[in-house]
Order: structure tokens, then C-alpha cells, then sequence
């Protein structure tokens, strides 16, 4: 179960140190886990933990398709390799690897893509990826989440120490907003409805979930009654929740710092239109590339705001 946080606040912890403490912990626990990094230690607050448990965090070096190979083989092992790097890095790169040596072969590994979207900021465009979840989601068996605070990736986590299979977790580096309270826990596959509303259903991922609760209130400003959803699982989609809102509020918005094309708009598009047509719009990144900024101005250069969430219901409306 989950509790919503009553204020839009940064997360006390970043979501690297929420990593780092979750494989600290597993080592120390004796859990099979093993860590894979593609030099970016400091990046993921990793390198202090490799300093203390240098067998079971291994640094595999700017190599990230040999990271996947690497963790591949670990899993034959009967280890429980993670494996992060940039989530640019962790798609584009590698992609063949990850059909390869995790999908095809049914390998149990965890990869973690950090510095989703518009927050590599300053890491600019090379790094910046909006299409990840689109060639993640296409693969078989993968499963695919975009993890929205601190209090769900710990749990999440947690529970991909007892989950087999190849999971696919994009997330920040640093705070997220607080979203959900300690404690909170999440089942895998099912959206988190964080506000009812009957006239339009507003569905959002990562960051955007934050855009989306802001939207959502300067539309009951406006006497709009809008509904909000985290489908923070992206495959497999929870279908029912979406036909369900459809039907109910004949109106959905997707929100995702992610291209609007083959993300969490088209999961939702493809579930509407086998279920419940209903008139949607999506926001999100719009046939353009990454480029150098903070992050705030990076979400109104690519429409990533409440503002614009407002503006697509409002067209809707």
C-alpha cells in the first residue's frame, strides 16, 4: 500500500544514495547481488561502497555493451547482477546486447538507467535520451518502470532482489520530488491512481508526476475535476486502469520526459485504442534532441510542465 505525500517537496535522499544504500545493504546481508558499473562510481554514489566490497562491486570500465555480456554471464552463476550506467548509454549503446545476452536468453539482470530525459542537464545532448523506454518496451520479456521518488525506488529495489527476469528501472540521479511516504509499497504492473477526478484523467511517469498533481490543481482553479495516475510500469501496462479512466472521464492526457512517440503516450494510445477510444493528448519531447541546460529550463524548452499539461487538457476540454 502507498500513502501520497501531502506537500510537492524534494525527497530528502537522492536516488543514487537510495541505490547505493539498497547494494550496501544486500552485501552486507549476504545476498547474492553484484554490481556492475561502466565507470561511473561517483556518478551513482557507488564508490565508496566498491571501496569496501571490491568483489562484489566491479567497475567494467566505459564498455557498456561488455557490462551487459558481463552480467549475463554472472547470472548463469546464480549471482544477482545489477547493472548501472546512463540511461543513453544503457539503450543506444547496448541495445544488441540486451536482446542478446539478457532477453533471449531469459538471464535475470537488473539494469538501472540513471539520468532519464531532460535530468542529464549539463551532460547535454549525447547523453540525454527520450527514446530508452521505447526500445526497452519493444524487447519480449523485458519489464519496463520509470521510478518516480526515493520511497518507491527503495522499495522497488527490494523487490527486484527476489524477482527473476530482465528489469528495465529509469530514474534520476538526484532528488526527486516526494511523491509518496516512507514505508510506501508498490506492486509491480499496477498504476497508483493519486487523485480521483470525473471530467479528464491525467497519466504521468517520472518526473511529470509532480507536473501532473500541479496541473491537476490549477485545473480545479479552472472547475475541472481531473483525475491523476503514476503508471510508473511501463510494460506491462496496467490496461484495466486505463480503460477504466477512459471510460469514466472520456478524456486523457499523457505526461513523460520521454519523446511522445513509442513511450508511455503510445502504450496508452495502444491500450485505448483496443478497449475505450477516447480523445487523448500527449506531452512529452517532440522530434528533438538533448542540449545543454539546468533543469528547470530544460522542462519549459521541451513543454515538460504543468503549464503545458494544462494546455492539452484544456484542448481536450
Amino acid at each position: 500500500m502507498f500513502e501520497v505525500a501531502l506537500e510537492l517537496k524534494k525527497d530528502a535522499q537522492e536516488m543514487r544514495k537510495v541505490y547505493a544504500g539498497m547494494v550496501r545493504e544486500q552485501i552486507e546481508a549476504n545476498s547474492p547481488i553484484i554490481a556492475l558499473e561502466a565507470d561511473l562510481m561517483s556518478s551513482m554514489a557507488m564508490d565508496g561502497v566498491q571501496r569496501d566490497f571490491p568483489h562484489q562491486v566491479i567497475n567494467c570500465g566505459i564498455m557498456e555493451a561488455n557490462v551487459i555480456g558481463v552480467a549475463a554471464g554472472l547470472s548463469l552463476t546464480g549471482r544477482t547482477p545489477f547493472v548501472h550506467t546512463f540511461t543513453a548509454f544503457a539503450s543506444r549503446r547496448c541495445f544488441d546486447q540486451l536482446f542478446m545476452s539478457l532477453d533471449y536468453q531469459h538471464n535475470n539482470v537488473k539494469v538501472i538507467a540513471s539520468d532519464a530525459g531532460v535530468t542529464a542537464c549539463h551532460n547535454g545532448g549525447t547523453h540525454m535520451s527520450f527514446e530508452d523506454m521505447g526500445i526497452v518496451r519493444g524487447l519480449a520479456n523485458s519489464v519496463v518502470m520509470e521510478v518516480t521518488d526515493a520511497a518507491m525506488f527503495k522499495d522497488i529495489l527490494n523487490q527486484l532482489m527476489t524477482l527473476n527476469g530482465f528489469y528495465w528501472v529509469r530514474t534520476i540521479r538526484k532528488q526527486a520530488v516526494k511523491i509518496y511516504q516512507e514505508g510506501s509499497t508498490f506492486t509491480i504492473g499496477k498504476g497508483n491512481l493519486l487523485r480521483d477526478g470525473k471530467d479528464i484523467t491525467l497519466i504521468a511517469n517520472g518526473i511529470m508526476v509532480a507536473e501532473a498533481l500541479k496541473a491537476a490543481d490549477i485545473l480545479a482553479e479552472q472547475g475541472v475535476n481531473a483525475a491523476v495516475i503514476d503508471m510508473f510500469t511501463l510494460k506491462p501496462i496496467d490496461r484495466m486502469l486505463v480503460k477504466n479512466y477512459a471510460e469514466k472521464t472520456g478524456r486523457i492526457v499523457t505526461c513523460e520526459n520521454h519523446s511522445i512517440h513509442n513511450g508511455l503516450g503510445s502504450a496508452v494510445a495502444e491500450v485505448l485504442v483496443e478497449t475505450c477510444p477516447v480523445p487523448m493528448r500527449r506531452v512529452g519531447v517532440k522530434e528533438r534532441y538533448g542540449q545543454v541546460g539546468t533543469q528547470a529550463f530544460l522542462q519549459q524548452e521541451y513543454g515538460l510542465t504543468a503549464e503545458e499539461i494544462v494546455k492539452a487538457a484544456r484542448e481536450l476540454l
